[in-house]
């Protein structure tokens, strides 16, 4: 019977009250996370190294479609490089190896796709950490709230001086019982608050990363501008070598194209003319005359 009428104390009613919606509020911010997370998570497992650079546009659209993510996105897809074959060691890598990525990150991932990225900056989550002390500060003050209304009401006339003590015992209890709710309430938000936390999106956020990991290889800037040199030097050395060879190759193709073109005219004049000299031969040279006019 004392412990209904403890749980009747609209002090002990608000802790109560502001716990449930705290805990409900938290709860649904971490299941809000998690559904997205969880849709990004699913679409990303879906690719793999050897595919990326053909479905990067199925990707990107995605991601800049999902409004959880595409922000992130975008400053996700300015630390990517597209190589167009100036990487080197995408032109020298084995080719057994068919897990190679295509595009390259300067970056990684989890600069971009961390805890406070895609948790505690869509979830208000810097409110959801003070809760616990809102909850603990609570205690305190409806305990001196309830202490001060005890001694406002107090008569220590002869007559009610005993039921004004007995009246200002219970209401110190009560006043007790205030910071020992709140306190405790306190400790078992924050217990719920880390289970949910881990189960429903630290989960979800460390996969996304893993995937991230998994598809893109870095490639630090250094080590690209070094590539580039190379690539650079190699480029240099093939046309120094062309240009060598251009001259005998100009040679050639044009004796190529000489004989492939004015020998056969050179060969059809010639044998016109030794026709024209047989017939000379054969007709004497007045017939002939006679016959051009």
């Amino acid at each position: 019977m004392e412990l209904i009428t403890v749980f009747k104390e609209p002090a002990i009613l608000i802790i109560i009250a502001i716990f449930l919606f705290f805990i409900l509020f938290t709860l649904r911010n971490y299941y809000f996370a998690q559904a997205n997370l969880k849709k990004v998570y699913l679409f990303l497992k879906n690719f793999n190294k050897k595919e990326i650079s053909y479905r990067f546009t199925e990707l990107d659209e995605f991601m800049t479609s999902n409004s959880f993510m595409s922000t992130n996105w975008e400053d996700f897809k300015k630390a990517l490089i597209f190589p167009d074959k100036l990487y080197i060691s995408s032109k020298t890598q084995n080719s057994a190896d068919t897990t190679k990525s295509e595009i390259f990150l300067t970056v990684d991932s989890s600069y971009f796709f961390n805890e406070e990225s895609l948790i505690s900056s869509k979830i208000n989550y810097k409110f959801i950490q003070i809760m616990p002390t809102l909850l603990t500060g609570l205690g305190p003050f409806f305990t001196f709230l309830k202490m001060a209304m005890a001694f406002a009401v107090i008569d220590l006339s002869f007559k009610n001086a005993e039921n004004s003590l007995g009246g200002l015992l219970g209401n110190i209890k009560i006043a007790a019982l205030c910071s020992v709710f709140a306190v405790g309430l306190s400790l078992l938000f924050m217990l719920i608050e880390k289970i949910a936390y881990n189960k429903l999106c630290k989960k979800y956020y460390l996969l996304i990363q893993k995937e991230f990991i998994r598809l893109f290889d870095i490639c630090t800037s250094e080590q690209f501008l070094l590539d580039l040199v190379n690539e650079y030097k190699a480029q240099n050395s093939n046309n120094e070598k062309f240009i060598k060879t251009l001259p005998e190759s100009l040679s050639k193709s044009l004796e190529k194209a000489v004989t492939d073109s004015a020998v056969p005219y050179l060969e059809n004049i010639l044998y016109s003319l030794n026709k024209l000299n047989d017939l000379i031969g054969r007709n004497g040279n007045g017939d002939i005359i006679d016959r051009l006019f």
